[in-house]
């Protein structure tokens, strides 16, 4: 069988060489454009593609940075040794790839973000493409792939985290039993079911049934 063109796009983006000598020299460039920066075509061609990008009107690819590393919160005035101040290093609860369809969805804000996939990071970004179509473009409206775009319903779907990236974050998409996915929070619900019954169990719980208190 003979490997395709996007079989070789894979494995060329895979490839350590490729890593150190072309996209070493584009995060120079990208590091100091804009947090959205909307661009003529897709890097990564293969992924864009499987996520149902085509080379038509009313489809847009935006390239996003988003910052590494945990967040911080509002220093207080006082009160608490700095050791407590509770300041550093918070995760978010949402992916950084989640957090890029937002950032783009922000930005144009008549488009609905079809999905988006990684490109590259550096020491301080991580870089997503994010492919946005126009739900209202009469060449997408005319596209039978495109048609559930029409309903209500998808309106804001990057918001309501009903992209791919979305639902990993909620723990919604289906696998071999990952942190965060659907499996994990069903054996997560089930051990807080065994705590809350052995909690129940206590001592207090078990005399609470005497109306006196045996040894008393």
């Amino acid at each position: 069988m003979v490997a395709s063109a996007y079989s070789f796009m894979a494995t060329t983006w895979a490839s350590e060489e490729w890593k150190k000598t072309v996209i070493r020299q584009r995060l120079v460039e990208w590091r100091n454009q804009n947090t959205v920066t909307r661009i003529e075509k897709p890097t990564r061609l293969d992924r864009a593609r499987a996520l149902g990008y085509k080379a038509k009107q009313g489809i847009i690819v935006a390239r996003v940075k988003v910052e590494k590393g945990g967040m911080d919160k509002q220093r207080p005035n006082s009160g608490r040794r700095p050791k407590r101040m509770g300041v550093y290093g918070f995760s978010p609860a949402k992916s950084l790839q989640f957090i890029a369809e937002e950032k783009a969805a922000r930005k144009f804000p008549g488009l609905e973000v079809l999905g988006s996939y990684y490109v590259a990071e550096d020491g301080k970004y991580k870089y997503y493409e994010v492919i946005l179509v126009d739900p209202h473009n009469p060449v997408i409206m005319s596209d039978p792939q495109f048609s559930w775009l029409k309903n209500p319903a998808n309106r804001g779907r990057v918001f309501r985290g009903l992209t791919s990236a979305g639902r990993r974050t909620r723990g919604l998409l289906k696998s071999r039993g990952l942190k965060g996915t659907i499996h994990h929070k069903i054996a997560r619900k089930k051990k807080e079911r065994e705590q809350k019954k052995r909690h129940e169990a206590s001592r207090y719980y078990r005399l609470s049934k005497y109306d006196r208190i045996p040894g008393k």
